[in-house]
C-alpha cells in the first residue's frame, strides 16, 4: 500500500514523511511490507487511509493541479470525512492527522470493551434492513444500521450474538448475501460512546477554520462550513449512521456533475453507479 506513488512522487514521499513525524513511528514501513494484521488493526488502519488519500491528492496536484483548484465540495465516507475537512481547509494535514490517530486509539478502545462487529447486507431497501435489525437483534443489545452506502448496500452493527443472526434473518427476507465486515467493532453505534469523550477532547484542543468550500456530512448528508459545525458533527459521527447515499444524492441535487474518487481502489466510484449511473467519477489511485 502507498509504495508506488511513494516512489514516483517526492511529494508523496514528503507526506510520508509528514505522517512518520506526526505518529512516531514508520507508517511507511508498514504500508509497504506489513505485517497486514498491524495494517488492518483500526490504531494503524485510520492513518493509513487518511495518509493515503493526501498521496492521491498530491498525485492529482501533480497531473492536474487545476481539479483542485477548481473542486467546488468535498465529502467523506466515515474516516474520510477527515480528508475532506483538511482538504477544504479546516484544519492542516498534521492536525487532522493527529486527530485520526486518536480516534483510531479511542475507537479501537471502545471496540475491545464489548464483543461486536458490523455485517453488509446486499440487496434490500433500507427499511427491509431496518426490519432484518429488528428480527436478528437479541434481547436488551444493540442491532443497527450504521452504513446506508447506496441502494441494496447497507451495512449494520452491534453486539456480536445479534450480527451472527444476520446472514440467516437477512436471507429470509431476501437478500443477495451478507458479509460480516473485517472490523475491531461496532462502529457507528452507541457501543462507541466511551469514544466520544476522547474525540470531544482531542477536537476542542485543534484550531478549526472555516472551510473554502463546503463538506457534506455523514452525520446529515448536508453542506458545512463552519468550525463548531464540524467539532459537533465529528463528534456525533462515532456513533451515528453514516449516511453516504444521502450525501451524493444532495450532491446531485445540489447541481453537482463530476466527482473524483481520492483514495486507493474503486469502492466510491461502484456506490455512485449505483446511485446516478451516467454520473462520470474519476479514480485517482488502483
Amino acid at each position: 500500500m502507498c509504495r508506488e506513488v511513494c516512489e514516483a512522487l517526492p511529494a508523496a514521499r514528503q507526506r510520508m514523511e509528514q505522517a512518520n513525524d506526526v505518529l512516531g513511528y514508520d507508517l511507511a514501513q508498514i504500508c509497504f511490507e506489513g505485517p497486514e494484521e498491524r495494517l488492518n488493526s483500526t490504531v494503524v488502519s485510520q492513518p493509513a487511509l487518511y495518509v493515503s488519500s493526501f498521496l492521491a491528492l498530491e498525485k492529482l496536484r501533480e497531473e492536474s493541479p487545476e481539479l483542485l483548484d477548481d473542486c467546488q465540495a468535498a465529502a467523506g465516507l466515515s474516516l474520510g470525512e477527515y480528508t475532506a475537512i483538511a482538504f477544504a481547509g479546516g484544519f492542516s494535514f498534521e492536525e487532522g492527522l493527529k486527530l485520526v490517530q486518536k480516534r483510531g486509539e479511542a475507537m479501537q478502545a471502545a471496540a475491545d470493551e464489548t464483543a461486536s462487529g458490523m455485517v453488509s447486507v446486499l440487496g434490500l431497501d433500507r427499511e427491509q434492513v431496518a426490519e432484518v435489525c429488528d428480527s436478528a437483534r437479541q434481547e436488551d443489545e444493540i442491532l443497527q444500521i450504521a452504513n446506508l452506502l447506496c441502494p441494496g448496500n447497507t451495512a449494520v452493527s452491534g453486539h456480536q450474538a445479534s450480527c451472527q443472526q444476520v446472514a440467516a434473518v437477512a436471507e429470509a427476507a431476501g437478500a443477495m448475501k451478507s458479509i460480516p465486515l473485517a472490523v475491531a467493532g461496532a462502529f457507528h453505534t452507541s457501543i462507541m460512546e466511551s469514544a466520544v469523550a476522547k474525540l470531544e477532547s482531542a477536537l476542542s484542543a485543534v484550531e478549526i477554520q472555516p472551510s473554502r468550500i463546503p463538506v457534506y456530512s455523514n452525520v446529515d448528508a448536508r453542506p458545512h462550513t463552519e468550525p463548531e459545525e464540524f467539532r459537533e458533527l465529528l463528534v456525533r459521527q462515532v456513533c451515528s449512521p453514516v449516511l453516504w447515499h444521502d450525501s451524493m444524492q444532495q450532491l446531485l441535487d445540489d447541481g453537482f456533475d463530476e466527482f473524483f474518487e481520492v483514495g486507493y481502489g474503486r469502492v466510491l466510484r461502484g456506490l455512485l453507479k449505483r446511485i446516478a449511473r451516467r454520473t462520470p467519477c474519476h479514480g485517482v489511485l488502483e
